[in-house]
């Protein structure tokens, strides 16, 4: 089974789910290729587990087109779907089996041989921390550890792409990481991997972000382009001794083609320019020309969370009705 396929994976067009007369899903388009992760990040109730359970089959579309492997997922055969593995946000094991007779369900319905399964069993219980409680009843288990059984048994048949989703919720921060450096490995072995997810934080371990609200895809970037696009630029930290920003410089930056914009915080300014490095030694330039002494001056780091809402407040505010500004002749 080739995991080098150079097509999309997953690909959609003009996408639409309708619940009665809500809109669910607003015109959807995506197209993901083979060995990346994919981090769907929203506000809760925006569409990212009814956009996972369309590209799976289980919710049909209202209208658009869906290919996943080239075809339509709600077409494909229980052969074809063993190229998948889905971990949905509720689980769906059995409460009256123990742990492991749970997996050892999950690996018989896709055919894992037998001569395979123990040790593949050992190693899944190894990685979400359950080798200890194999053999307790999953009734008697924590949601937790309910939900880390869930992700082993999404994995357990080695598919080529994955959704999980909301994979480490409730889940404590090494045993993450942990999941997080397995998702990695995966990916490196040419996985395809989407995640939605409430945490933030974690577009950063995701090669490419698609922020969703209100049933629709905002935008879709390598997670380190985020912060351009949410700031319009790249931010900078400038500050200045004891936090006292000299008359007149705040104004003045504004008026600087390269400065995209300009607001004042504890220490100082930040400052939005155009291009990260280029600008950063330019805004330096031209402050040591104009003779403004400041104390550093850096490319700033918001936080992921940051990032997020200025994302969401800025496709708000770009919705929004523009008043009339007066009244035609």
């Amino acid at each position: 089974m080739s995991y080098h396929d150079p097509d999309p994976v997953i690909r959609t067009t003009d996408l639409v789910k309708d619940f009665g007369d809500q809109r669910a899903l607003d015109h959807i388009s995506l197209s993901v290729p083979p060995g990346v992760i994919l981090g769907v990040i929203g506000p809760s109730g925006c569409g990212k587990t009814t956009l996972v359970r369309t590209l799976t089959g289980i919710t049909a579309r209202t209208s658009g087109d869906v290919s996943v492997f080239g075809r339509d997922p709600v077409t494909l055969s229980s052969r074809q779907r063993s190229r998948f593995g889905y971990m949905p946000q509720l689980p769906v094991l059995f409460p009256n089996l123990t742990v492991w007779g749970n997996l050892t369900f999950m690996s018989s319905l896709y055919g894992l041989p037998v001569r395979r399964r123990r040790r593949r069993l050992v190693e899944l219980l190894d990685l979400v921390d359950l080798a200890d409680h194999r053999s307790k009843q999953l009734a008697d288990c924590s949601g937790g550890m309910q939900r880390r059984l869930s992700l082993a048994a999404t994995l357990v048949h080695d598919p080529e792409l994955l959704y999980l989703d909301e994979p480490t919720a409730g889940v404590d921060p090494i045993l993450r990481e942990r999941f997080w450096d397995h998702f990695r490995s995966l990916r490196d072995q040419g996985r395809t991997i989407v995640v939605p997810t409430q945490y933030v934080g974690e577009a950063v371990s995701c090669d490419v972000v698609a922020v969703m609200a209100e049933g629709r895809l905002i935008t879709v970037q390598p997670s380190d382009q985020l912060s351009r696009v949410a700031f319009g630029g790249d931010p900078i930290a400038l500050d200045f001794e004891n936090g006292w920003v000299p008359n007149g410089v705040k104004q003045r930056l504004r008026e600087q083609p390269f400065v995209r914009s300009v607001r004042s915080t504890e220490t100082g300014l930040a400052v939005v320019v155009a291009d990260d490095q280029r600008d950063v030694d330019t805004l330096r330039r031209y402050l040591e020309a104009e003779g403004t002494t400041f104390a550093s001056i850096e490319p700033a780091q918001p936080t992921f969370d940051e990032i997020f809402v200025r994302i969401i407040e800025n496709d708000a505010a770009s919705r929004q009705p523009v008043e009339p500004t007066g009244v035609a002749a």
